[in-house]
């Protein structure tokens, strides 16, 4: 298959222009009220078989954190890639706490000796000696605080423990402020056809840094399934009982019809192409920026070929750019 690639910054890292993430595949796990933070059971042995298709498919990059299960995305990750470590580009985030014997999510730490602790922690679920891109995951931690975490990955990437990092955050203001260091090559934030983010575009393009989009699909409203309304979350997923910071589903779980609606009115546009809907939100962020690596969740091989097979149709020209723009009323 015909793939196009991405880099990470000016760190020469290149990566398929469509990574996977990696946080459904992690499987439940939840805050101390008892509340879900993953997207329900998941087959490991799926989750491996999917994995593996990507990389079939031309899939190089991909996305987990220490939290995500508690440890166990990243150990399901190292399990499917197995010898085919070095072929790809891993990326994983800390910052967060858990305890993995009841898979709680206990708080955070955004101490320098934390960091060092969880990179040892992850290169060992990992199976690996380096992160090529290691993510601070507390998106609204002090900056100067951040300025130190700056420093700390700074020393990961002279002992050759990470290649390059970056912080998962919406705010441009503290992305800037990992981004003054010479090793930082991304950012990751929240981006979707639904849910702009000019700013952070904008700030990628001017310091050079990639753009790793985050729920590119909207959690599932963009892919066809959930975004219709029809099928709910099942007990266990983060959209069955929705935090404060994730818009779009209601109290129940079913999709805010509002949102349904720009849904439904963007759809000739994204299935253009013979794309599916999911391919087209995907390709709507490649034609949105050069920069954009966006990172769906999956959790079975069929939605691995689904997400890979956009690599192929490539972005959205610029007239259907323009056309759902335009949709969306932000001409």
């Amino acid at each position: 298959m015909d793939t196009f690639s991405r880099t990470l910054g000016g760190s020469g890292i290149e990566v398929s222009a469509l990574g996977f993430g990696c946080w459904a595949i992690g499987g439940e796990w939840q805050d101390l009220d008892g509340q879900p933070l993953g997207w329900g059971r998941v087959d490991d042995e799926e989750s491996v078989r999917a994995v593996r298709r990507a990389l079939d498919l031309g899939v190089t990059f991909f996305d987990t954190a220490d939290a995500y299960g508690t440890g166990h995305s990243e150990r399901v990750l190292a399990r499917a890639l197995g010898k085919h470590r070095d072929d790809v580009v891993i990326a994983t985030k800390w910052g967060n706490v858990f305890d993995e014997r009841t898979k709680t999510l206990t708080g955070s730490d955004d101490s320098p000796e934390h960091a060092r602790r969880a990179l040892t922690a992850s290169l060992t679920r990992l199976g690996t000696d380096r992160v090529d891109l290691y993510q601070l995951h507390i998106a609204d931690a002090d900056p100067e605080r951040a300025a130190e975490l700056r420093d700390t990955c700074e020393e990961f990437v002279r002992e050759g423990l990470v290649r390059a990092y970056a912080w998962s955050t919406d705010d441009p203001a503290r992305a800037r402020v990992f981004a003054e260091g010479a090793h930082c090559a991304a950012v990751q934030h929240r981006c979707n056809v639904l849910q702009d983010a000019p700013e952070l575009l904008t700030l990628c393009e001017e310091l050079g840094l990639a753009s790793i989009n985050r729920s590119p699909l909207a959690m599932g409203l963009l892919g066809g399934g959930h975004g219709t309304g029809r099928r709910a979350p099942a007990p266990g997923d983060i959209r069955s009982a929705p935090p404060a910071w994730l818009p779009g589903f209601g109290a129940g779980g079913g999709a805010d019809p509002e949102w349904t609606a720009r849904v439904d009115a963007l759809r000739s546009v994204l299935t253009s192409g013979g794309r599916t809907p999911a391919q087209g939100a995907l390709a709507w962020l490649w034609a949105r920026s050069p920069r954009t690596v966006p990172i769906p969740g999956f959790r079975t091989v069929a939605q691995a070929e689904e997400n890979a097979g956009a690599l192929a149709l490539g972005p959205l020209s610029a007239g259907e750019l323009a056309q759902a723009e335009a949709i969306l009323g932000r001409t």
